[in-house]
């Protein structure tokens, strides 16, 4: 929480005057525990829930203020944090780590991974011109994984 809630608070914060002068963008981070929270995973859910939040509230204020504020809510990514995960639990469900990394898609229903240049890319839209209307959305990106509206 002090890392990923208050440090894009405090960052987004701290930048706040230079976003105004530049018409500026934030993006938010969260991560689709957000929107479909589990026992095992209830603090996560809970920070990035508020993570969500966060961005709406920057985006309030951001509407009078010329800066454009959203969230990314991105699914299962394969990434080397990601993968560690898998190095520490797959031992202990008695599984290989690439077992564990195949078993993972077909029990969240999507097709795979995904890419963290398919997070940069949408990053890169929601920063662009073509999307500078866009504020106060949690963007979802997870291959289908959340099942809810």
């Amino acid at each position: 929480m002090a890392l990923k809630l208050h440090g894009a608070r405090r960052l987004t914060i701290q930048a706040w005057d230079a976003l105004k002068v530049s018409s500026g963008s934030v993006v938010l981070m969260s991560g689709s525990a957000a929107l479909d929270p589990k026992p095992g995973f209830a603090a996560v859910a809970s920070i990035n829930a508020a993570i969500n939040a966060l961005a709406k509230a920057f985006a309030e204020q951001g509407i009078k203020d010329g800066v454009q504020v959203n969230s990314v809510v991105p699914g299962a990514v394969m990434t080397g944090r990601r993968r560690s995960f898998f190095e520490k639990w797959a031992p202990a469900h008695h599984l290989t780590v690439e077992d564990a990394i195949k078993k993972f898609p077909e029990e969240a229903r999507i097709s795979r991974f995904g890419k963290p240049e398919e997070i940069a890319d949408l990053l890169g839209y929601l920063v662009s011109p073509a999307a500078k209307w866009m504020t106060g959305a949690s963007v979802r990106m997870d291959g289908g994984e959340i099942k809810g509206i």
